[in-house]
Parts: C-alpha cells; structure tokens; sequence
C-alpha cells in the first residue's frame, strides 16, 4: 500500500453493520505476532503512516479507519459502534489473538472491544487514551451543548476554529501537507457535519463500563503517554496504569497527543520493547 505522505490510504473496504470500513493490511506473509492499530480523533488511520510500515518488517499490521473517519462511512459514530466494529473486523480477519493498540478513543475501542464483547488479544497498548473522565473535554462539551449553533457555522469560520483546534495535538509543529492530510476531512459543508457528527457521539457513557472492569484485564497492558500532551494530561496516564493491574507506563519525551506525529521512533521503541 502507499505509505508515504501523499498517496497514504487504505486498499480494502468490509461491509459491517456499522458501516463500509476501509481496511489494509502490511506484512501480511510475516510471521510475527498481528498488531491491530486503531487511531482515535481527530485523525485517521492516517496516524499510523510512520508507524505501521516498520512494524510490519517482521508482523501483520492490521490498520483501519474508524466508521465515519478516513475512508469509513457510517453513522452514529461512538465509542460504542467502533468497538463492534473492531470486533467484528478481528473475526473477518480470523485473528486469533492480536496485540490491540489503540490511540485516544482508540485506545476505548480497543479496551471496551475487549472487555465488552471478548475480543481476543496477546497484549494491549493503550495510548493518551480517552478513557478515563472526564475525557470529553469543557471545549467538546460547548460544541455538543450548541451543535445547532455549530451546524450554522460559515465553513470558513469552521474550518479556521478546527485549525486551531487541531494545532494543539503536538508539542512541535505539523508541515502544510500533515496538516492538510487531517483538515481537509473536515472541509467544506460535508467536513463541518462530519466532525459535528462524531462529536456529538462522544460520551462517557460508553467508557463507563470499561473503567468499572479495569482490573479484570489479564493480559499484559502497556500504557504510553506524550509528556508534553495538551488534550489529556499525563496524570491520567498515571491513573489508567494504576486502575489495570501489571500495567507498565511509558511516557514519551517531547511528544503531545498525537505522539506518532511528534515522535514516532520513540514511539516504534517503546513497541519494540513491549510486542510479543
């Protein structure tokens, strides 16, 4: 698949009841352990293009783009139907037990996946995980609160509010390209509903459950964390590996939210220490 800057996307698409999911696959003919990547928002599979190619050097890296996000479509987006939805692609995929690495309310999917509806897993990787509340910030919860007034919104104005929005994910700065690869989902008329849709399906309630099972999780948990993260501080780092048993922390130097932006070999070590 391409895998650089310009030319990322997925190849493959699985018809689910949640929606038509873009899917790929790299290093499918290896014969490490699978790793599943599920990225969390604002962002796509996208955020793994630095990433995803030197993992599969020695394993199958699963990666998709959550219903509504990329090249997914769908409706209702949430925590909720992004779970069954990787549910449901571990079994299309016939995974018997694969690492989960999820990113933000990637990192909820990948937790309510599991502890909700039994998806198999050797391990998880849980990273600046939504999870925990309060994760929808005072910022999003403004938004959901005056969606209407959002809707109504000039797409110019729109689109500059997400821009700034945006710019905080990171502890350094994003080239135009980087930016415009993530920004420009949320273009236009269709870009503004589609990121007002899938604000309006955040919602604790669909971590609730989770963090109430935490410690029933057996598998090994490795939670990583960008020192520098804007959105969910490193403190709630602290308490997602405090509230899973065995759980190990590692925070990344210099990076934000979006840590795979900021620093992705750090990133790519801190896996290579943890995959099976």
């Amino acid at each position: 698949m391409p895998t650089d800057t310009a030319t990322w996307r997925l190849r493959d698409r699985v018809d689910l009841p949640t929606g038509t999911i873009a899917v790929d696959v790299l290093g499918a003919d290896r014969p490490g352990t699978p790793v599943v990547l599920t990225h969390g928002t604002p962002s796509w599979s996208y955020l793994w293009r630095r990433v995803a190619p030197t993992l599969a050097t020695d394993r199958p890296v699963h990666v998709w783009d959550l219903p509504t996000y990329g090249d997914s479509t769908g409706a209702h987006p949430s925590v909720a139907n992004h779970a069954r939805t990787l549910d449901a692609l571990v079994a299309h995929w016939e995974l018997e037990a694969p690492v989960l690495v999820g990113h933000d309310i990637g990192a909820a999917t990948v937790l309510r996946a599991h502890l909700v509806h039994g998806t198999p897993t050797s391990g998880l990787v849980v990273a600046d995980a939504a999870v925990l509340p309060p994760w929808v910030t005072d910022g999003t919860q403004h938004v959901q609160d005056h969606l209407a007034t959002y809707r109504r919104m000039p797409p110019y104005l729109f689109q500059a509010m997400v821009t700034a929005h945006f710019r905080t994910t990171v502890a350094g700065t994003l080239t135009d390209d980087v930016e415009r690869a993530y920004l420009d989902r949320f273009a236009g008329p269709g870009g503004q509903q589609r990121y007002l849709d899938q604000v309006a399906g955040f919602t604790e309630d669909d971590t609730r459950d989770v963090v109430a099972r935490l410690a029933e999780i057996t598998v090994p948990v490795d939670v990583v964390w960008g020192a520098e993260d804007a959105w969910i501080p490193p403190s709630a780092a602290d308490a997602l590996r405090d509230a899973i048993p065995g759980a190990r922390l590692h925070v990344v130097p210099a990076a934000g939210h979006f840590l795979t932006e900021d620093a992705p070999e750090a990133f790519l070590d801190v896996l290579a220490e943890v995959l099976p």
